[in-house]
């Protein structure tokens, strides 16, 4: 989809050059080839490719040709905690143009855009590269949003981690354990593409702010400025993040051990219990003529007594170590 954003209007596609005049902000969503080419021929610059943005290195993500400024970063955007999108997003910057190139429905895009399409046709409007800054500081806002949302994630599995001891059965205390680490992981994959996202943020950041040119004013150098910090603060926080995941992860596995080795416990006071009745049985089993006990009137009671008390002294035993039951 090519989309002309005009202020004060809603946003249209873009078929000629017509429909782009006067228009600062050109907006790509997820575009084939045809509007790719479509772009490059009615903004009279070169459009990245997809491939193109998916380049990792620095040198392939922030550069100029000329007056114009070329940008590329993954973008971390999230509307449950397994429906994570980390896709990336590219920016051409001209003296009187942006174009944002971008292959998935990004929440701060839609913001800015929205407020675009309702800017008041009194109000001074901005450059391209303040409509640049706009987006930077929508996305910055945007992953804030996305920290905070796996922050009280992480509050409801601690909770349930860490719960006060309740009667339930094992069964669903094994299932509980899985869940968690299933969301442990994926918080985990998450964290691992907020972190790739401010590091990009922060490379943007430093490239613009070695081409003052293309932060002319002051107020834009400052609103920069502000962004910087946000991005390190938000780092700060998903560090924070990424240390608490680590905690419970620790913390799930030991409760898995514990349970493994209840586990254990319990199958060693069933073999415990049944080794000495099984003795008793076998000795008594045996086709010996001189067995004292053979022609006893209660040898028969007198063995099952035997075999029951052999029983009932290692579960008492085992119950007053706590192995099992409560005390």
């Amino acid at each position: 989809m090519f989309l002309a954003r005009p202020f004060g209007e809603p946003a249209h596609e873009v078929i000629d050059p017509t429909d782009a005049q006067g228009v600062v902000w050109l907006d790509l969503i997820e575009p084939n080839s045809d509007q790719l080419e479509r772009a490059n021929r009615i903004a009279g610059m070169k459009i990245p490719t997809r491939d193109q943005l998916d380049e990792i290195e620095s040198s392939s993500r922030h550069y100029k040709r000329g007056d114009i400024v070329y940008l590329s970063m993954p973008m971390v955007d999230r509307n449950d905690l397994e429906d994570v999108t980390a896709l990336p997003i590219g920016i051409v910057l001209a003296p009187d143009k942006i174009i944002t190139i971008r292959y998935a429905d990004y929440n701060a895009f839609d913001i800015v855009g929205r407020d675009i399409a309702e800017w008041k046709k009194d109000e001074p409007r901005p450059s391209a590269p303040e409509i640049l800054m706009i987006l930077l500081e929508a996305i910055v806002n945007r992953i804030a949003d996305v920290i905070e949302a796996l922050g009280r994630d992480l509050d409801v599995i601690s909770r349930k981690v860490f719960a006060a001891d309740q009667p339930r059965k094992r069964a669903r205390t094994a299932e509980m354990l899985r869940e968690t680490l299933r969301r442990l992981g994926h918080s985990g994959d998450l964290t691992s593409y907020i972190r790739d996202s401010l590091l990009a943020l922060d490379r943007t950041g430093h490239f613009l702010g070695d081409n003052t040119e293309y932060m002319m004013p002051a107020p834009l150098s400052a609103r920069m400025k502000i962004v910087a910090r946000d991005v390190l603060s938000l780092n700060d926080a998903s560090a924070q993040t990424w240390n608490k995941i680590q905690f419970l992860l620790d913390a799930t596995l030991g409760f898995i051990s514990i349970e493994q080795n209840d586990g254990m416990k319990l199958l060693t006071v069933v073999s415990f219990v049944g080794i000495t009745p099984t003795l008793i049985a076998g000795v008594y089993g045996m086709n010996f003529k001189t067995m004292p006990e053979l022609d006893w009137h209660y040898g028969y009671y007198y063995c099952l007594g035997l075999m029951m008390l052999s029983i009932l002294v290692p579960l008492v035993i085992f119950w007053r170590r706590g192995w099992f039951g409560a005390r």
